[in-house]
């Protein structure tokens, strides 16, 4: 098992670790609530990261076919994984401040630019790494 492989399983578990803390946070939001939910972001967190750890055992598995040097690996791996972890702290935050619902109500460098960078980078990160893959385990 390459490093690409170890350090992509270790943020599968770190997602899956907050994702337990969101759960806690969740709960803790509920119950102060009057209307008994937490803050929208806090759910999110909650929910995201827990998907997050999923989708990076994912890749984890799928890298380890890679048939791309361990640099790009970690390029191809490291750039979504960026993101996933860049998203579940932004809605931690939103929700720990509980001052927006929605964070794209207002435009700026985050909803607009930001957001294609995590398009493009999540996308074109675990497009690689199932195209490495299907190059390798699947080609004739």
């Amino acid at each position: 098992m390459n490093l690409a492989v170890k350090l992509t399983l270790a943020a599968s578990g770190i997602f899956l670790l907050a994702g337990l803390v969101g759960g806690i946070l969740k709960y803790r939001g509920i119950m102060a609530s009057a209307n008994r939910r937490a803050h929208p972001y806090i759910d999110i967190a909650h929910r995201s990261s827990l998907l997050y750890s999923f989708a990076a055992l994912v890749m984890a598995a799928l890298l380890y076919f890679s048939p791309y040097s361990l640099e790009v690996q970690l390029v191809i791996t490291g750039v979504p994984l960026f993101f996933f972890a860049v998203a579940i702290a932004q809605y931690f935050r939103l929700g720990l401040e509980g001052k927006v619902t929605n964070q794209f109500k207002e435009r700026n460098f985050n909803t607009t630019w930001g957001m294609w960078l995590l398009i493009v980078g999540e996308l074109g990160g675990v497009a690689a790494i199932v195209w490495g893959f299907i190059s390798t385990q699947l080609s004739g």
